[in-house]
């Protein structure tokens, strides 16, 4: 799909979205009972769902089952402990290293991969999402949208031009020496279009720490990775392009925003510490024998993940896989790897067709963790690309009967048995991924792998819905609807097949009208569509 962002109309867009911004930073504008009532909850999840579709069809999502899983354990739990614990979240990586992360309509926010790979820690990681999650929950984000939508802008191409600049200014995904020109003036306005005055951002801080808190999570956290991102200005301050990380263009930090942090948090702690008692066990204004949990009995504590999903990241938004072992080479000459590292190397090895070297470094780890799905998975699948396919197959039947419904599980065990490519093998693909499907029609990677399932397995229709279904999550809506059009002319459909596509049919229009309405169009489709999108 061509999205066209003439640098002339985006330039103004930005620039007229944002007209009010100096006003705004004085004093917030009175939400009262309008906020949302230029834009409803589902027209902002339809703009939510847009930008991510548009994202993946520019190459930046990163879409892998086992670290979506574990950023959407960590955003979910967060969002439980919000004060709109009902507001739908969709958390999702983006494959740069620049330091950045950005929240959208409809409760969609994005983290880049250079900003987990900059975190010490789980903790860190979870403030600046609690920071994220606090800009929608308290509508910072539809207000800037609603001002838009009432001057008649084009919100969706504005923050696609926004976005595209910013992951575009630096880092790995850089280097498109024909947008450069486009580039240089979007990125003097991307701070105005996707980031929030000093009043939102104190807001966000604030109330992200006590979310943090409320979570488990350390309220430090917030601060501490602040000073993090000073440290990475002060690293860089030699290289003018990649001073300042893009977090802290959309965020600008100041030595009293640290400290505003740090202040805020020391006093949350302090204030749900237990009281001190004569016999140093209960509060004393209670029975002996009763108990009231403590702050500290309450914490959760990380994950345990963050350092598996650390190093998959690594190697996952490396350029290469040689690209990734080089990278452990160099840890490796300065000292001894971890397991999580090893794990790593491994699985570049593994991405790089090594499969010898991947499964010698995971054998041991997998048996020295045996209920590590990280290491288990990866071992699975060296063993099976390893030509050991009896032992990959006895793995993930052991995993699966405990775990039949585990996303990433079922997914990569499907993915292995359709790359034999046999009708036998797609059919048990197509058993391992039905307790998925129903699940969640707007998962891309279960699209993909079950439409070459039913491919293989003998079902073309069932594979060319699933197919039309995966252009539309990968921003190709227009492709999906002459897919699903070239389908229903099919003489072997039956009642029911003809049904669901009339139904995909209808509801994936209303997309692509929007999108042309936008001024986004998909010009490989040209006159194909028909009366679908006239």
């Amino acid at each position: 799909m061509t999205v066209r962002l003439p640098a002339a109309a985006l330039l103004f867009a930005l620039t007229a979205s944002t007209g009010l911004a100096t006003a705004q930073e004085r004093s917030l504008p009175d939400i009262g009972s309008s906020a949302g009532s230029v834009l409803s909850p589902a027209k902002q999840a339809e703009y939510g769902a847009m930008v991510l579709a548009q994202l993946r069809h520019e190459g930046y999502v990163l879409d892998d089952p086992l670290l979506d899983g574990w950023l959407n354990d960590v955003g979910q739990r967060l969002v439980a402990a919000s004060d709109r614990p009902q507001q739908p979240f969709t958390f999702f990586l983006l494959r740069d290293r620049q330091i950045n992360a950005f929240a959208t309509l409809g409760g969609y926010v994005a983290v880049n991969s250079g900003l987990v790979l900059a975190a010490a820690r789980e903790d860190e990681l979870a403030g600046v999402l609690a920071h994220e999650i606090s800009h929608v929950t308290q509508q910072h984000v539809l207000r800037g949208a609603e001002k838009a939508q009432r001057e008649s802008l084009p919100i969706l191409l504005a923050t696609l031009g926004a976005i595209v600049a910013a992951q575009k200014a630096g880092g790995t995904s850089s280097g498109d020496a024909s947008s450069a020109a486009l580039i240089t003036g979007m990125g003097l306005l991307q701070q105005r279009q996707i980031d929030y005055t000093r009043d939102n951002e104190s807001e966000a801080d604030r109330i992200g720490i006590r979310l943090l808190a409320n979570a488990g999570y350390d309220p430090e956290a917030m601060a501490d990775f602040f000073q993090t991102l000073q440290g990475v200005v002060r690293l860089n301050q030699g290289d003018e392009r990649s001073a300042l990380p893009g977090y802290l263009q959309t965020h600008p930090l100041t030595l009293a925003r640290i400290s505003e942090a740090r202040q805020r948090a020391d006093k949350l702690v302090a204030s749900r510490l237990p009281l001190p008692t004569a016999s140093g066990g209960g509060n004393p204004l209670l029975p002996a024998n009763l108990q009231l949990a403590s702050a500290s009995h309450q914490a959760r504590g990380d994950t345990g993940d963050f350092p598996w999903a650390q190093e998959r990241l690594r190697v996952l938004s490396a350029l290469t896989p040689a690209q990734a072992i080089r990278e452990y080479r160099q840890m490796q000459a300065k000292q001894a790897l971890s397991e999580p590292q090893r794990y790593g190397l491994a699985l570049a090895h593994l991405l790089a067709g090594q499969n010898g070297e991947a499964l010698q470094a995971l054998a041991p780890l997998a048996q020295a963790h045996p209920g590590n799905l990280w290491l288990q998975i990866a071992a699975g699948q060296a063993e099976a690309r390893s030509g050991r396919i009896a032992e990959a197959d006895r793995r993930f039947d052991a995993l699966l009967a405990q775990m039949p419904t585990h996303r990433a599980l079922v997914l990569a065990y499907a993915r292995l048995l359709t790359e034999r490519g046999t009708r036998e093998a797609g059919q048990r693909a197509v058993t391992v991924l039905r307790p998925l499907l129903g699940t969640s029609n707007a998962d891309l990677p279960l699209q993909q792998i079950y439409a070459r399932a039913n491919e293989i397995a003998g079902d073309p229709v069932r594979a060319g819905e699933a197919w039309a279904e995966a252009a539309y999550l990968s921003g190709r809506p227009e492709q999906a609807l002459v897919q699903l059009d070239n389908l229903k002319k099919r003489g072997d459909l039956d009642y029911y097949a003809r049904a669901r596509i009339d139904a995909r049919i209808a509801a994936i229009t209303p997309t692509v009208l929007e999108l042309r309405r936008q001024g986004i169009r998909d010009e490989a489709v040209g006159g194909r569509l028909g009366l679908y999108a006239r």
